[in-house]
């Protein structure tokens, strides 16, 4: 695979010679295993420890299929359907309205047009929202002294609707409820859920939701950009004594574990003998799950610290945690891939047409800034024309 990895160094580098990024880590495999891993840059800009595959990130979003995962498996065990109305297992989501808009500095909330359902929190299509895209939730946070869901406090589940259930996509804290709804169901904590049947089961002790001293040592600092555009370090961090496991976003991994992760999901479902999930869940997976519902071509920021515009275009669709591209993308993957990121910008995709997956991580914000964001595609465009020219 010398093709391989001299074409996907080659983008890793620029993007740091080039000052978009400290440092950045790639790895792909394919249904034998990885075919490649690779890094450039270092952990902390000023530093000089160089960035590598077993370090340490803040995966946020790249959580919520962990996430989604868990729910799948108690409903394959038949402990969960996911046509249950969220309030038959948590009775406080029955209290949450539609927050309409804002006038002045009064929000406008009405009762809800129907009750929201586990599978529309997997779906994103319950009604609930994030702040840094959506404006009015940002305000009502404001207005209210409400505390977003990074935050750790558990007060940030009084957070209102901003449609009613089933009637749009509108990414938001959906998996954090989620993850509520799979503690209430297992009878263990969201952390214990994860360590004994993905974790452990899939050999990925790196993943966790607190770093120990060791895994500190080797982490990299989310990093902001200075006057001169240039990347520096801050000290942003999850919460480290929440009040509840955020089922999307708390994890910490290392590009190496998600790895085997990701190659559960290209293995439908098993790795080393693992079954994880049944085939035939994964399938649905990756499967539309939206219906006459779209996926946004184009998410605006409502917070451009936090986020860029998320813009990916006509004909994308959803299916269980995962964006679905429907659409071939000449050089690029397949139809039928699902993929996420996390919102300090790490990306990962699933290919099963091509048996191929693979991920890009960077630690810094805004989440989708372009000079951040193109590495990752011209990533994908590397790998696919390497994997080309070792088949010729």
């Amino acid at each position: 695979m010398t093709s391989t990895t001299t074409r996907i160094d080659d983008v890793l580098r620029a993007a740091v010679d080039a000052g978009d990024v400290h440092g950045l880590v790639a790895t792909a495999a394919n249904r034998s295993g990885p075919i490649y891993r690779g890094a450039a840059g270092v952990r902390t800009a000023g530093g000089q420890a160089e960035m590598t595959t077993d370090t340490m990130f803040r995966i946020a979003s790249m959580t919520k299929m962990v996430t989604t995962t868990a729910a799948l498996q108690l409903h394959e065990r038949g402990r969960l359907d996911l046509d249950t109305p969220v309030a038959e297992l948590l009775p406080e989501f029955d209290d949450l309205q539609v927050l309409e808009g804002i006038d002045g500095e009064a929000p406008r909330l009405r009762p809800a047009a129907g009750r929201a359902t586990v599978r529309q929190l997997i779906t994103h299509t319950s009604g609930l929202s994030y702040w840094f895209w959506n404006a009015d939730i940002d305000r009502w946070q404001e207005l209210t002294g409400t505390p977003d869901i990074l935050s750790g406090s558990a007060a940030a589940f009084g957070a209102p609707l901003v449609t009613d259930p089933g009637s749009r996509f509108e990414y938001g804290i959906n998996t954090d409820w989620l993850g509520r709804v799979v503690e209430t169901v297992s009878g263990r904590t969201l952390d214990a859920y994860w360590q004994a049947n993905v974790f452990d089961p899939l050999d990925m002790p790196d993943t966790t939701v607190r770093m120990t001293d060791e895994q500190r040592s080797r982490s990299t600092p989310v990093h902001l950009r200075d006057d001169a555009g240039s990347p520096v370090p801050s000290d942003i961090d999850w919460e480290q004594q929440p009040t509840f496991w955020a089922g999307g976003h708390c994890l910490y991994s290392t590009p190496l574990d998600y790895l085997r992760f990701q190659q559960m999901l290209l293995g439908g479902g098993e790795l080393d003998g693992e079954r994880i999930l049944q085939r035939s869940t994964v399938d649905a997976a990756f499967t539309d799950q939206l219906g006459d519902l779209e996926f946004p071509a184009r998410i605006r920021t409502a917070r451009p610290d936090l986020s860029a515009d998320f813009v990916t275009g006509p004909g994308w669709k959803w299916g269980y945690g995962l964006l679905l591209s429907t659409a071939p993308q000449p050089g690029m993957r397949a139809p039928g891939s699902g993929s996420w990121a996390g919102i300090y910008n790490t990306h990962f995709w699933v290919d099963p047409a091509g048996g191929i997956t693979a991920a890009l991580y960077a630690q810094s914000l805004p989440f989708v800034e372009p000079r951040v964001y193109r590495p990752y595609r011209d990533f994908e465009r590397a790998l696919y024309a390497s994997l080309r020219d070792t088949t010729r």
